[in-house]
């Protein structure tokens, strides 16, 4: 069992370095998507547009979409594995291997940074549209280049450390159940009259199962400064300060070290679907944000998944020696 564990880790972490997300097969992600976009559908048309109808539907959405998260993955290698070990172990490793967003996240932030070097302003502001959430039409070169590095620096956690953090304590199918929230908290948690409150317990439950990782990620990410020759001293000074600079308890945690690491300001006022939202800053104006600081934030998301991989196998190992002498 502990060898099968980290071997599957281990698989799943080298694939997605070596190839990135496979764009020929659908992503499990995506069909997590459409669940979602088909159940807020469904339970809109069936219960009222209250405050009461709309909290009572969000929180039927999550439990449901939270029930299909884990059990569909668990049920499928539940069926396959009294049939053929090595196939549910190839399965394990596969979907490891696209729930992890090391490389993905590596390119399609060094697209923002390649047009921005080479294209024109308007090219890198749609590149970096592909993958935040707020309004880039009017943004500057130097906000593009700050989205993008706030974006390497919050996905460091959501979108590589917590899903390892979740694969380490529950295999694959705890994988996908926070797959399944972070999901459903990126289409459905936001605070505009739509999503107020259908959003509600999604936000609340992305907020929850991220509050732990989050924090372990900020100092995997210090810790691997000192690899990198970054200053590491100063983003642990940086992510004591501004941590909490932020509405959501978690996004702030790794955004304060990338800012302390790369001696840059980050966050800050930023539109999202056409209203301005007032945001404080993180980090110190040592030097104006370029666009050398995306493949600077790229070295230290590499570096941190590098190391958060061994100690959280190191963590499985130790886990499962502790219930194995319980056992006996």
């Amino acid at each position: 069992m502990i060898l099968h564990g980290i071997v599957t880790m281990i698989a799943g972490y080298v694939l997605d370095l070596a190839f990135g997300d496979p764009v020929w097969l659908y992503h499990p992600v995506c069909a997590i998507g459409k669940l979602i976009s088909s159940l807020e559908k469904l339970l809109r048309r069936l219960f009222p547009k209250t405050k009461g109808g709309e909290l009572t539907a969000g929180a039927l959405e999550a439990l449901l979409v939270c029930a299909a998260s884990f059990f569909v993955p668990w049920g499928i290698l539940h069926l396959i594995r009294p049939h053929c070990q090595a196939l549910t172990w190839l399965l394990e490793i596969f979907w490891c291997y696209q729930l992890l967003a090391t490389r993905s996240l590596k390119t399609e932030s060094m697209r923002v940074y390649d047009r921005l070097k080479n294209g024109t302003l308007e090219e890198a502001r749609y590149a970096v549209s592909m993958i935040v959430g707020r309004d880039t039409q009017a943004l500057s070169a130097e906000g593009v280049t700050k989205a993008a590095v706030e974006t390497i620096a919050e996905n460091t956690s959501d979108g590589i450390l917590a899903p390892m953090f979740y694969m380490t304590l529950g295999g694959v199918p705890l994988m996908f159940l926070y797959k399944g929230i972070n999901t459903m908290d990126s289409m459905l948690g936001y605070k505009n009259e739509k999503y107020l409150y259908f959003g509600r317990c999604a936000a609340k439950l992305d907020d929850a199962v991220n509050y732990l990782p989050s924090r372990i990620a900020a100092w995997i990410m210090i810790f691997a400064c000192f690899f990198l020759g970054m200053d590491a001293k100063r983003a642990r000074k940086i992510y004591l300060r501004d941590r909490r600079n932020h509405a959501s308890p978690n996004s702030a945690q790794t955004e304060a070290v990338m800012a302390g690491a790369l001696g840059v300001q980050l966050a800050g006022n930023a539109f999202y679907f056409g209203k301005l939202y007032e945001k404080p800053t993180i980090g110190d104006p040592l030097r104006p944000v370029e666009a050398e600081d995306i493949p600077r934030a790229n070295r230290l998301l590499y570096a941190s998944s590098f190391v958060a991989l061994w100690i959280f196998l190191l963590v499985r190992s130790l886990l499962w020696f502790a219930l194995y002498g319980m056992i006996l």
